[in-house]
C-alpha cells in the first residue's frame, strides 16, 4: 500500500501569476483521500453501498511554497485522529521535483448515515472503524 498520492498539475488550475490557485488545493486533498480510502481497501463507493457517508466539517491548511503548470505535487496522507464518529485526516504536500513543501494541511470529517444523520462506525462498520485505529499515527 503507498499513501503518497502524485498529480501532475493543469494549466487551468493555476491563476494569472502563473501558479497553482490556492482554492485548488482542496481538491488536491479530497483526490489524494479517496485514492488513500481506496488503498487501504474501503473506497467511497464501498463506504457509500454500505450506508456510511464522510461530509467535510473542517479544512484547515498552511501555504508554504508555490507549484506551477506541469509541476507534480506528492500528497501524503495519515489519520491523525479518530474517534470513532469523527476522525481527522493530515496531509503533507511536497513537490516532487525538489522536495518542497507545498502545504501542510488537515480535514476533519464525521460519519454518517445516508440521512446525514451522525453515527458510530464500530457499530455501523466495524471493519473500517478497526483499520482506522490500526493506521492512526500519533503525530507526524
Amino acid at each position: 500500500m503507498s499513501d503518497i498520492f502524485e498529480r501532475k498539475i493543469n494549466y487551468y488550475e493555476t491563476d494569472r501569476m502563473g501558479i497553482v490557485h490556492h482554492s485548488n488545493y482542496i481538491r488536491y486533498l479530497e483526490e489524494a483521500r479517496c485514492y488513500f480510502l481506496e488503498q487501504i481497501g474501503f473506497p467511497y463507493n464501498k463506504l457509500e453501498e454500505n450506508g456510511i457517508m464522510i461530509p467535510v466539517l473542517n479544512v484547515n491548511c498552511s501555504y508554504k511554497n508555490s507549484v506551477t503548470f506541469e509541476d507534480t505535487i506528492q500528497i501524503e496522507v495519515f489519520v491523525k485522529e479518530f474517534t470513532g464518529v469523527k476522525f481527522t485526516v493530515g496531509y503533507h504536500v511536497t513537490d516532487k521535483k525538489n522536495g518542497n513543501v507545498v502545504i501542510q494541511a488537515e480535514t476533519k470529517h464525521c460519519f454518517t448515515n445516508n440521512e446525514l444523520k451522525p453515527i458510530a462506525l464500530k457499530k455501523h462498520y466495524p471493519e473500517f472503524a478497526e483499520k482506522l485505529n490500526e493506521i492512526k499515527v500519533k503525530e507526524k
